[in-house]
């Protein structure tokens, strides 16, 4: 190895130089890990920094992401397009060096980490995708996947439940290229954390199944770099290597204190601690010849072009096959996507059935599967609830040296299973999606209940905030769902979901609009959905034309979010538009219902669907207007918060503020106010209070 105290010393001085620039940030982590990071950046990682998005790189995740100028360091140090100028600017206004790790903003960054436990969660699955994509692509002579994923976390991600919840999936799914390295330090913002966090564990990543390396000396880089040797020749297991580590690793009088953890050393310590590691040299300068230790350019570059050559031979042995791979490995649709998408839709509406809208997703997954071979499906132990399985998707089982089980289909062709059983683990499935996503290859979506979509909320956020294509099946979304009660009632979830920013929400009507909600999905590239689905059947809504609003209605209209459903000349009435009824959902029958009943009355009402209220919003003004005319009185209707329907100026809305009720489905609706009669009264009561 190199001079690997120096190319240790040089992360630390970074480290903690930039945070006494920025007087923000956490020293101790990047200087506690820095051994670890020479022994696997130094003598391990495969990567390019000249090409961060090399399809066969390891996958790096630092998952006590708050140690962020240790990444930041690396990537620097290594070669990346870092500059040195963006590590003085750390935690500064659009810097590329933000106080955690963004993906997509700092080049070599793999995913964005700081909320504790979501990064390991991260890792294993980008760790499940490379092992399904070497399943499936891969064939004999040409192992064209064929790397590790890494992870450093430290006594935080390891309290988080979600912690116990990836790490248990990554045992059962024998997830040998996972290797996670913890920085066993015993320090936490708290202080020791002996009073609070006494897990072996050792032994309880044993009991996942996985290869434990224990009592590592985590400043001794040779010692770390053989036990990762160890670890990379595991066959059937995934690997953690605890390394027993001084937080603020140097420092003589901040090490081993929570004083390290989050707030610069000060100038005098730094001072101190330039000296006790021998370090001599100004902030922010780092000699050429540390520089020449860990640069990886050169090795990197060689380690891709030994790939591409490889690969130049796979297409030439397989070339339907390595055509697929890099359309996957791109994230583009099949270039059938968008007939697909018409079948589902136009089968939907010739078909016209009753059904619960989680069953019409189901109907339209049936079509996606079999053309996408990249969804890969799941559900958190609800599979026959929330219906994400379809015929194209078989179950994801390994056998016991750790080999993905395969099935044939109807010609006899093998594959490997496509639908992910997380068991009860909401929070796990979502940031695990997540990493799928990250890694690339896939399009992953995952079912549970709404009213659990709290379990999954951060995890949501974070694919949110990443920019990410996860979709997320949540069933049983009202009072719909019957005698399970108020635990399991979704009230403020729909609204609640639809404050996450660059998350887009649909709750579809019928199952035309639940086919258009998945193509939607399924094109929103860097965004994640939300999809919101219910228990019980519904009708299907006919679609009308609307000569006032031509470029508002019909099948070509919903995916604008919101679209004119029925004038009042559906149920005979020629007089003009007195009020619009916004429904989403089941509500949406209730609507046409009330809309009938008013007929009756004389008032002439339109009723919209609005299933996306997220997508409506980005619509033209002009748009907007043709499907809600301004001077009309617009009531809501959704069995769910009414807060979030007042921004469209609603003179009513028909919701429910207070939690559910356990009865069944027809009692709660007549209970809570969702009947043609209460809608129509709220109607004609608004139309009164205008005059």
């Amino acid at each position: 190895m190199a001079n690997s105290q120096q190319m240790a010393s040089a992360i630390r001085a970074l480290a903690m130089d930039a945070v006494q620039q920025a007087n923000s940030g956490h020293p101790g982590a990047p200087m506690g890990m820095a051994d670890m990071a020479v022994a696997l950046w130094g003598q391990h990682l495969q990567h390019n920094p000249s090409n961060p998005n090399w399809a066969n790189r390891d996958r790096f995740v630092l998952s006590n992401g708050h140690g962020s100028m240790l990444i930041y360091a690396l990537l620097h140090l290594t070669g990346y397009k870092l500059p040195m100028a963006e590590l003085k600017n750390f935690r500064q206004l659009h810097s590329k060096t933000a106080g955690h790790p963004e993906v997509d903003v700092t080049p070599g960054v793999e995913t964005t980490t700081g909320p504790l436990g979501q990064g390991i969660t991260n890792a294993v699955g980008m760790a499940l995708a490379e092992k399904l994509l070497a399943a499936q692509f891969n064939r004999e002579g040409h192992a064209i996947v064929d790397h590790h994923t890494y992870v450093f976390l430290g006594d935080g991600c390891m309290m988080e439940g979600i912690s116990h919840e990836a790490s248990a999936l990554a045992g059962v799914w024998k997830l040998n290229k996972l290797i996670a390295l913890y920085d066993d330090n015993g320090i936490s913002i708290d202080g020791q954390v002996t009073p609070w966090f006494i897990d072996n564990t050792a032994r309880r990543f044993a009991a996942y199944g996985w290869n434990v390396v224990d009592k590592v000396d985590g400043h001794d880089a040779q010692a770390v770099s053989n036990a990762i040797a160890k670890a990379k020749a595991s066959k059937d297991k995934p690997t953690l290597i605890v390394c027993k580590t001084s937080i603020g690793k140097g420092s003589p009088n901040r090490a081993n204190t929570a004083k390290a953890h989050g707030e610069p050393l000060g100038a005098d310590e730094i001072k101190l601690t330039r000296e006790a590691i021998g370090w001599t040299h100004p902030p922010f300068v780092v000699p050429k010849a540390v520089y020449a230790d860990w640069d990886a350019k050169a090795t990197g570059r060689t380690r891709e072009k030994e790939w591409n050559t490889r690969f130049a031979a796979y297409k030439a042995a397989h070339p339907a096959l390595a055509k697929e791979f890099v359309r996957r490995m791109k994230g583009d649709l099949p270039k059938g996507f968008v007939q697909t998408a018409v079948d589902a839709v136009l089968a939907a509406h010739a078909k016209a059935e009753t059904v619960a809208s989680r069953k019409a997703s189901q109907l339209a997954l049936e079509h996606f599967t079999a053309a996408l071979p990249e969804l890969l499906g799941g559900s958190a132990d609800l599979t026959g609830s929330n219906l994400t399985n379809t015929k194209s998707t078989p179950n994801v089982r390994f056998d016991a040296q750790g080999q993905l089980q395969q099935s044939a289909d109807a010609n006899g062709q093998l594959h490997g299973g496509r639908h992910i059983n997380y068991g009860v683990r909401e929070f796990g499935m979502a940031a695990i999606m997540n990493g799928i996503a990250l890694h690339g290859g896939f399009i992953p979506y995952g079912g549970t209940f709404l009213t659990f979509s709290d379990y999954s909320r951060n995890a949501i956020r974070m694919a949110a905030l990443m920019k990410k294509r996860v979709i997320h099946v949540f069933t049983h979304d009202s009072i719909g769902l019957g005698e399970d009660g108020p635990t399991h009632q979704s009230i403020e979830h729909a609204a609640s979901l639809r404050l996450i920013p660059n998350l887009d929400v649909w709750r579809p009507a019928d199952t035309a609009e639940t086919a258009v909600a998945w193509t939607v999905a399924l094109q929103n590239r860097n965004k994640p959905t939300a999809l919101l689905l219910s228990r019980q059947n519904i009708s299907y809504a006919p679609k009308a034309e609307s000569p006032a609003a031509p470029a508002a209605c019909g099948l070509d209209a919903i995916n604008k979010g919101a679209y004119v459903l029925a004038e009042p000349s559906e149920v005979g009435m020629k007089k003009k538009t007195r009020a619009v009824l916004i429904a989403t959902g089941s509500e949406v029958q209730l609507a046409l219902q009330a809309q009938a009943l008013l007929a009756a009355r004389k008032i002439a009402v339109r009723v919209v669907s609005m299933p996306s209220t997220t997508t409506f919003d980005l619509q033209s003004d002009a748009y907007k207007t043709s499907v809600l005319p301004a001077g009309v009185p617009r009531i809501a209707v959704e069995m769910g918060s009414s807060g979030g329907w007042w921004k469209y100026g609603c003179a009513a809305v028909v919701g429910i503020d207070t939690y559910g009720e356990s009865a069944p489905a027809p009692a709660l609706f007549k209970h809570f106010g969702f009947t043609p009669e209460n809608v129509a009264d709220t109607v004609q009561s608004a139309l009164q209070r205008k005059r």
